[in-house]
């Protein structure tokens, strides 16, 4: 019976269906489509009918599982809405629109005429205003700037566009002579539509050992990059590039660019771009991703573009060292392959000093990782080996790409650095089974110190009650003797009255002799008053047999420790007499700076000198959801940094510990409320302060997933900037907000405060570390939602026009 009805259902449901549909083909004037899904709807209906005569003849409505499954696609395609697109897929979409525009213009292996057919397009420019307002977290549908894009293509096209009359210069409020220039709205979309081309164009010629401003090769993959392969090697070095780019780097750099692309005009135009100081090209200064406007939207991808013939040099000595050099251990059945053996035959006969170098440093491996203008080299092999690749190294920059190279460490073993190395603002360090288990005795050695110091805690606790009751039982005694009626005389009292003077009150009496006490037992050798009652009034009256067992558990905690301490000590000082320990046991460790952020949460004001949190006192004038939002935007921001490292609990205990508690102050200090009751108000845990070290990170962490660094540079590792709120007098004129690309009204003027410059280069601590000194105490008008958003990081200071008062 059920069999039945469940059919005569569905049979009522194919009805309903092709009612639908003929209803749906009447309005729309009875399209192709519909018309085809209905006649496909009407054979099923037949098919069905035909393959059911028994059930038919039963007299019940039968309908086929192949039926039913073929109504299906229509009425979830029916019902179906169209899901808007993401900030990302909007990027995408751009970036492809422009990619096909890109390679219509390439023609016998080098792309031309990219300034004219494609910068100076009309279309383009439209998409690269959208890219650069999709940047500052603007919905494209909003309104937008009275910008034509025609007339701008026409002036681009022409040569009528001037780059010098759209530079706003600001002048440093330091000693220093540089200044900082600022391109305006018209020439950033010029610029960006450039840095769109030219990432189409470089983009799969980049080498793998190149990070950073690369669309899936940014500060993730360059860490996962060096924490597996650092492992195996026993030297690391790492070179800094600090020069800003002067004429001969940028005719160097338009010379390559002649190897792909041919075009005068886009040469000319990075030229005159060069010419106004509006191409900011510094090396040295590179900002990490903290979201600096000083770099500009066109320095990455040129960085790479100069520095991808240092990928190409480093790769080949890779391959050279790898393929031709000699084989020990486990790969001497390589040395015999085919492979191998071709390779050194066309090598040869091509060079025969490389041969010879790779010869000279039989067994030696190479990894190379570059991150923008840092550079890192791990070598296997011997130090005189590796000396020379890293003496070939410098010698390639200064000689053949006119740089300067900082070198501030000497060429050093990894398994003997135990306090590691500095790359892309964290810490890496290599471990070895045997630092583990010194690790394990740490630990152990630092419970026992716990212990021992909770025992000694709860000893004077105890002791210093005691010490204060005898306190109150002795004045008691001296009070109650002086009533006749208690008759509380005796010879001790009787004693003891012989100190008093005439006129002398009880309490002043008490002190009295007190003193004469303290200065008996010599009182001032003692550290404090409780230690005074502790030893001298307690601990005699306790028992002989529960003193002894005290100290003696103290004794030998302490004995245990120093020993521990000592031994540690000498291995570490000890020399290296023993082999190294073997490749596969070592690990390698990825850490937070966790002193540099200490330092920066200090310098921010989030905590004291003792490391407590304290309230942070410019923020106390922004509305609470934007102070919420600013303690939120550093713990996503290590989150996102940091979730993956090996030291996150530290980090975790610091956004508990600081974070949080600084948060619950500053508005507590707002208020004027009790931190219980702010704590219940605003229910932090729902803006992603987590309240227990135990939370879980996935949940914490930003939903979209903006880890394109092509896409999102100086966005996706921006860093937290400090802004107080200005309540100043400014001309008779309304603001708009100071965002590019946003036309809603600046209800406030806010003051940028410059509290750290690090020298390049710097650590990753979550706050702005590389911000223009020029730019300390400027203000800027910010509507509500973009201060959330530059609190939260999802916009950065590039996107804010910082020379908007000077128009």
């Amino acid at each position: 019976m059920w069999i039945g009805a469940g059919r005569r259902g569905a049979a009522c449901l194919l009805r309903r269906i092709n009612v639908s549909l003929s209803q749906t083909a009447m309005l729309h004037g009875r399209s192709t489509a519909t018309r085809r899904n209905c006649a496909a709807n009407f054979m099923l209906k037949d098919v069905g009918e035909s393959m059911s005569q028994a059930d038919r003849s039963s007299g019940s409505s039968v309908m086929s599982l192949a039926k039913s499954l073929a109504c299906l696609p229509d009425e979830s395609f029916a019902s179906k809405e169209k899901r808007p697109l993401t900030r990302m897929e909007h990027k995408r979409h751009i970036e492809l629109r422009i990619k096909k525009r890109v390679k219509a213009r390439y023609s016998n292996g080098k792309y031309h005429g990219l300034m004219s057919k494609v910068v100076a397009n009309a279309d383009t420019l439209r998409d690269s205003y959208d890219m650069i307002r999709l940047n500052s977290n603007i919905m494209l549908t909003s309104k937008k700037d009275d910008i034509c894009f025609g007339s701008l293509a026409e002036q681009l096209a022409s040569g009528e566009f001037q780059v010098q009359s759209n530079a706003v210069s600001i002048a440093a409020k330091t000693k220093r002579k540089d200044c900082l220039v600022l391109p305006k709205l018209k020439l950033r979309i010029v610029q960006e539509a450039i840095r769109l081309v030219l990432e189409v164009v470089y983009r799969p010629h980049f080498s793998k050992i190149s990070h950073g401003c690369r669309s899936g090769r940014g500060q993730t993959s360059a860490l996962n990059y060096v924490g597996k392969e650092i492992g195996v090697h026993d030297w690391w070095f790492r070179l800094f590039i600090n020069k800003e780019a002067d004429q001969r780097v940028l005719s160097k750099l338009v010379s390559e660019m002649k190897d792909k692309i041919e075009d005068s005009e886009l040469s000319s135009f990075i030229q005159s771009m060069f010419d106004a100081r509006v191409l900011n090209l510094v090396f040295g200064c590179f900002p990490k991703g903290h979201g600096l406007p000083q770099e500009g939207v066109l320095s990455p991808i040129l960085m790479n573009i100069y520095l991808d013939n240092l990928d190409r040099e480093v790769f080949g000595m890779c391959m050279r060292f790898e393929g031709l050099g000699a084989e020990t251990g486990d790969r001497r059945a390589a040395k015999s392959s085919k492979l191998r053996g071709w390779i050194r035959k066309q090598i040869k006969e091509s060079d025969d000093k490389s041969v010879e170098q790779v010869n000279d440093g039989a067994g030696t491996r190479i990894s190379a990782c570059r991150y923008m203008d840092e550079i890192f080299v791990a070598v296997s092999g011997s130090k005189d080996a590796a000396m020379k690749i890293k003496a070939e190294i410098v010698s390639y920059l200064e000689n053949t790409l006119n740089l300067d190279v900082e070198d501030r460490m000497d060429l050093q073993a990894i398994r003997e650095n135990s306090g590691g190395i500095q790359f892309v603002g964290t810490v890496v360090r290599l471990t070895t089974p045997a630092s583990a288990g010194l690790r394990a005795v740490h630990k152990l050695k630092d419970k026992v110190g716990l212990f021992a110091s909770q025992k000694q805690e709860i000893w004077d606790a105890m002791t210093l009650r005691i010490g204060k009751k005898w306190l109150a039982y002795g004045l008691r005694r001296i009070k109650e003797s002086e009533i006749e009626q208690l008759g509380l005389s005796t010879p001790l009292l009787d004693h003891i009255s012989q100190f008093r003077k005439d006129g002398m009150k009880t309490d002043h009496w008490f002190k009295s002799l007190l003193r004469i006490w303290m200065q008996d037992v010599n009182a001032k050798i003692e550290s404090s008053e409780e230690a005074l009652l502790s030893k001298y009034i307690a601990e005699p009256a306790l028992p002989r047999d529960l003193r002894d067992a005290f100290y003696d558990f103290q004794k030998r905690a302490n004995e245990y420790v120093s020993s521990e301490t000592a031994a540690t000590v000498e291995l570490l000082h000890r020399p290296c007499s023993h082999p190294k320990p073997s490749a596969r046991g070592a690990v390698t460790r990825l850490e937070a700076p966790m002193n540099s952020i200490k330092r920066s949460l200090h310098r921010y004001g989030l905590i004291n000198l003792e490391g407590f949190p304290r309230h942070v006192c410019m923020l106390m004038l922004q509305d609470d959801e934007l102070i919420i939002s600013w303690f939120a935007g550093l713990v996503r921001r290590w989150l996102k940094w940091y979730s993956k490292l090996d030291n996150f609990g530290d980090v975790k205990l610091l956004m508990v510990e600081c974070v949080r508690k600084s948060c619950i102050r500053t508005l507590a200090a707002k208020h004027r409320m009790h931190e219980v009751l702010v704590e219940k108000k605003f229910e932090l845990e729902q803006h992603g302060i987590p309240l227990t070290e135990d939370t879980d990170a996935d949940n914490t962490v930003m939903e979209s997933n903006d880890d394109d660094e092509s896409l999102m540079f100086g966005i996706s590792g921006s860093g937290l900037c400090l802004l107080s709120l200005s309540r100043v007098r400014v001309p008779a004129r309304v603001f708009d907000c100071f965002v590019t690309g946003c036309t809603v009204a600046s209800p406030s003027m806010y003051t940028l405060h410059v509290k750290e410059r690090q020298r390049f280069p710097g650590w990753r601590t979550g706050f702005a570390t590389s911000i223009h000194p020029g730019l300390h105490g400027r203000r800027i008008g910010l509507c509500t939602q973009h201060v959330k958003d530059l609190y939260l990081g999802n916009i950065s200071l590039q996107n804010v026009e910082l020379g908007a008062l000077s128009r």
